[in-house]
């Protein structure tokens, strides 16, 4: 049985082994540890899913509660996939923020089509800087 928990404590190697058996751990930097250190620690709302005690899904997320809440990573272990756990992620994080409170994310792309099925608006609008880039003057 999966059991859901808001921000309990994530051990880095708990959150680095879980984005590995989901994929998501091709697109994040897995072997910078202080980074990965980084990432769980500096997280204002960390949703996860668990069975027994092996960590199988995550969402998280950095937020003001009331108006934006960026949703960061949402990954759940490739062998738990298809059983609404990623969904029921998503839920928990919603019901941690304020009623105007808008669920902001980059879709990985083989989720790209997922988010628009359970209800999220595509916005054409979203652009990066990458840290090893500087603003141009």
């Amino acid at each position: 049985m999966i059991h859901y928990k808001v921000n309990a404590p994530v051990a880095v190697e708990q959150f680095i082994d879980v984005l590995r058996r989901s994929t998501l751990g091709e697109r994040r930097p897995i072997d910078d540890r202080e980074c990965m250190e980084g990432m769980v620690n500096n997280s204002n709302l960390l949703v996860t899913a668990w069975d027994g005690d092996q960590l199988v899904g995550v969402a998280r997320s950095m937020t003001d509660f009331h108006y934006a809440c960026y949703l960061s990573d949402l990954a759940v272990d490739q062998d738990y996939q298809r059983q609404g756990i990623g969904k029921q992620l998503q839920i928990l994080t919603q019901q941690q923020l304020g009623r105007h409170c808008k669920l902001i994310l980059i879709a990985a792309p083989a989720a790209n089509a997922y988010y628009g099925r359970i209800g999220y608006t595509q916005m054409p609008r979203c652009w990066v800087l990458d840290g090893e880039k500087t603003l141009k003057h």
